[in-house]
């Protein structure tokens, strides 16, 4: 597979100024250490302070120039969370089904562990308003998707829960749409139900999206099966795999930051009950 050469700036936030300079050192170590890329540079910036933040003061940038296999990059994306990501070269590559099968399994795994410790990622507006999609187009529509919008043809299988079968992927229906997605087929299966009527759902969909909508969707959603049918090979433009590899990223940070947030929103919760 293609090497793919990125720069990534990975932030830090903190409360005490020595120990953020500690923790940004043991990640640009560690950073130093990985063996699936190659680091070409890694910069550790002096750390700025805030004198307006009360809670996180205290900030520092990282900035890695790396090199590897596309799968090895994306795991790195998740890995460190970068703040930024800057593709430098190859301003295009291409990849065939397989490929991109396996790179979107092993960020569905890693993203399906994270969202079973953090929470989910899936979140929309009531949707109550939202028309439903079309589902189903002809071949001909498919064929002009593919060629002339540079859409992907995929099936995956979700996992979703809800009491009622057919509001559940009506409602999964819309959620796609909002997403982007081309929806082509939707079949849901009910695997089981327990005791107060909540139905676990499997949802195959046939759907078509570009590049980066069907890596959002991947880490969004962590399927738990994804086929590639068309193209045999995608093409990927450097601004689509920066948009994709920040995507991911911004994922991984939103989950890995709850705890952090949750517990300086109990601190300023407190402090207000406190003050008189």
């Amino acid at each position: 597979m293609e090497t793919i050469e990125v720069i990534f700036y990975i932030e830090g936030l903190g409360s005490d100024k020595k120990v953020l300079e500690r923790a940004m050192e043991e990640t640009a170590e560690r950073l130093k250490a990985e063996k699936s890329i190659r680091v070409h540079d890694v910069r550790v910036e002096e750390i700025i302070e805030d004198p307006n933040n009360d809670t996180l003061p205290y900030s520092g940038m990282i900035e890695a120039r790396i090199s590897g296999p596309l799968n090895a990059v994306f795991n790195t994306a998740v890995r460190y969370a970068p703040a930024a990501v800057e593709v430098v070269s190859p301003p295009k590559i291409e990849v065939d089904a397989k490929g991109l099968m396996e790179l979107l399994g092993g960020l569905s795994y890693a993203m399906g562990q994270l969202i079973d410790k953090f929470g989910p990622l899936a979140a929309y507006p009531s949707l109550e308003e939202f028309p439903e999609p079309q589902i189903g187009y002809s071949r001909e529509e498919i064929e002009e998707f593919i060629v002339e919008d540079r859409k992907i043809l995929y099936r995956f299988v979700v996992e979703v829960f809800g009491d009622d079968e057919e509001t559940v992927t009506r409602n999964f229906a819309k959620a796609l749409a909002y997403e982007g997605c081309t929806i082509n087929k939707l079949v849901p299966k009910v695997q089981s139900e327990d005791e107060n009527g909540r139905k676990y759902i499997l949802i195959a969909a046939e759907l078509l999206s570009t590049f980066e909508n069907l890596i959002q969707l991947t880490a969004k959603y962590s399927p738990v099966a994804i086929a590639i049918l068309e193209p045999e090979v995608v093409d990927i433009t450097a601004p689509e795999l920066q948009g994709a590899l920040a995507d991911v990223a911004g994922f991984v940070y939103e989950l890995t930051m709850r705890p952090l947030k949750k517990r300086i929103l109990e601190k300023k919760n407190t402090e207000f009950r406190l003050n008189p």
